[in-house]
């Protein structure tokens, strides 16, 4: 889906100007999304696979929720809303631990060059897994994998096709907050 997004420069900061996140993935453009990972108190992190329709990293495996943050939208409100609309559980602001923000580049293909700022927050997942509903336009499918195989995995599949690729120092900077708040 096709949205008005906020452009950042090249340090994350806001220009004032918007663009069409179809446009922003064409041209390069810097702008905001979140990304919300949620853990469970016995070590397990919620990972999702993106839908097989999505224009970046189709079917790979992903942190739990990841959306943009569209054009004047508070951060922590769109990390609330993508965490309700991707798997149907309703969380607060008092829930969520920011982590920070990523800087992040990938070029998928000479007309994809996809240039974000990650808003990347930790959130206890306190509900059964069974209880979460995917939203099947953006979601395949979902699973708890235990921070320990999910580290390993990461470790020996960084250049396989499981997982987005992100660099390795963004993904153990996430494992290590989780398991400081276990």
């Amino acid at each position: 889906m096709d949205e008005l997004i906020d452009i950042l420069d090249a340090d994350g900061n806001y220009t004032g100007n918007s663009i069409m996140k179809s446009e922003a993935h064409k041209r390069g453009i810097f702008h905001p999304s979140i990304h919300v990972w949620l853990y469970t108190k016995n070590g397990e992190v919620l990972i999702q696979q993106r839908a097989k329709n999505k224009d970046t990293h189709p079917g790979l495996w992903d942190v739990s929720v990841a959306g943009h943050i569209g054009a004047g939208e508070d951060v922590v409100d769109s990390a609330i809303r993508e965490v309700k609309e991707e798997i149907g559980l309703d969380i607060t602001e008092n829930e969520l631990y920011k982590l920070g923000v990523f800087k992040y580049s990938y070029q998928h293909h000479k007309d994809l060059l996809d240039c974000e700022f990650h808003h990347t927050f930790l959130c206890e997942l306190k509900i059964p897994f069974s209880a979460l509903k995917m939203q099947e336009s953006e979601v395949d499918d979902l699973t708890l994998i235990s921070l320990t195989t999910f580290q390993m995995e990461l470790e020996r599949n960084m250049n396989s096709q499981k997982y987005v690729p992100y660099e390795m120092e963004y993904y153990e900077t996430v494992l290590n907050a989780i398991q400081k708040r276990l």
